[in-house]
């Protein structure tokens, strides 16, 4: 039903609702396949509230009357419990949970101004309105993008929604950027600034100072993700050897660390017996933004521009110049697909270069153009060796 809530200061209060013809705000209050929709109309105007109820599907509704909803509708609030249980029934990570967890926070957000309440009215305009509202960089809302898409196939696929409206918003243009990995010379003024780092710190924080050199050299020789090697267990080190992770199959996927690398583990004072880096209590998240705090500070010392992630990208591209086949490229970095490694990498295969270099010369040697410019030079070369 549509009813008044009377404010404080309404004379009509006691009549609760049953009294609907002062100015106090309108609400509706119904219940939908066992489901309570109780909620605000933002409106004073009795007549706009009726409009915003029939605009759900009810019909015409006024005092104590209740609104009928279409056959079959589900509101955005449910659909959304729906899609954040089974993501958690599919066990993805936190982080992914929580970027979907946002967008479900924001369309709420929307749909609130705008008077939606089924999913249903969420129609391509509704839905091209709420990316207006997105203040995101092109990568960004591009990502986002395809979160709204994953939510309305979920919808689609139980039948609450007739078509995924969002696929018929165009993705943004987002410009590719090179990956870029540290030079040498970088690298070695990033451990040269390490000393002065440990100096600035407080007193209390100079064991996780020291371990920050052992986190930069795991981080440029294995290939290790910020989140993976701050989650770095002792059991994974056997000698030189680091076990990345494990293989559907069973196998497990073991990199080779330099001895010096191995080295620093020895020394550096332990967190605890089973972790390096972090206790293993309490979110890992923080962890890692508190190591990639360090980093930035110690790559500002050392007049360094650039993010951890580049640790990974020199680590990718130094295997690829040195002739490692792409394919164990890629499963070192534990890529699910060789595509992922061609996207980012593919610019530093030496091998791709190399025949690159070998079609553009067979290509010019059946150049004709290039064949007589050729002939006319070494009849010009002759012509000189004859007078001189």
């Amino acid at each position: 039903m549509i009813y008044r809530r009377h404010l404080k200061s309404c004379s009509h209060r006691r009549q609760r609702r049953r009294y609907w013809q002062c100015q106090c705000p309108c609400w509706v209050d119904f219940w939908k396949g066992g489901i309570r929709i109780h909620k605000s109309l933002r409106t004073l105007e009795w007549e706009k509230a009726k409009q915003i109820v029939q605009g759900w599907g009810a019909v015409e509704a006024g005092g104590d009357q209740c609104p009928v909803a279409p056959p079959e509708p589900i509101t955005l609030d449910l659909a959304l419990q729906e899609f954040i249980a089974d993501l958690n029934a599919r066990h993805l990570h936190t982080s992914t949970i929580r970027k979907y967890k946002l967008l479900g926070k924001n369309m709420r957000k929307f749909a609130n101004e705008q008077d939606l309440l089924f999913l249903k009215q969420f129609t391509v305009s509704k839905l091209s309105q709420f990316r207006n509202t997105w203040l995101l960089n092109p990568l960004s809302s591009g990502k986002t993008l395809e979160r709204l898409r994953a939510f309305f196939t979920f919808c689609m696929e139980r039948g609450w929604v007739d078509q995924n409206y969002a696929r018929k918003l165009k993705a943004p243009k987002v410009p590719q950027r090179p990956t870029l990995p540290f030079e040498r010379e970088e690298i070695l003024r990033i451990l040269a600034a390490l000393d002065p780092y440990i100096e600035r710190v407080a007193p209390r924080g100079r064991d996780n100072a020291r371990r920050l050199r052992s986190l930069i050299l795991l981080l440029r020789w294995s290939g290790l993700r910020i989140g993976d090697a701050v989650n770095l267990k002792t059991e994974q080190i056997d000698g030189n050897r680091l076990r990345l992770y494990t293989q559907k199959s069973g196998v497990h996927v073991c990199s080779v660390l330099p001895d010096f690398v191995v080295t620093t583990f020895q020394t550096i004072p332990g967190v605890n017996d089973r972790f390096y880096f972090w206790s293993g209590i309490g979110n890992l998240e923080i962890a890692v933004s508190g190591w990639q705090k360090r980093i930035r500070k110690l790559m500002w010392l050392a007049g360094v521009k650039g993010h951890p992630h580049q640790f990974r990208d020199t680590f990718a591209t130094e295997l690829l110049q040195a002739g490692v086949p792409m394919e164990r490229v890629s499963i070192l970095l534990g890529h699910q697909s060789i595509r992922i490694t061609e996207k980012y990498y593919a610019a530093w295969t030496d091998s791709r270069q190399r025949q690159i270099e070998a079609d553009l010369r067979s290509a010019w040697e059946r150049d004709p153009v290039i064949r007589l410019e050729a002939e006319v030079t070494r009849e010009l070369r002759r012509k000189n060796e004859a007078v001189n």
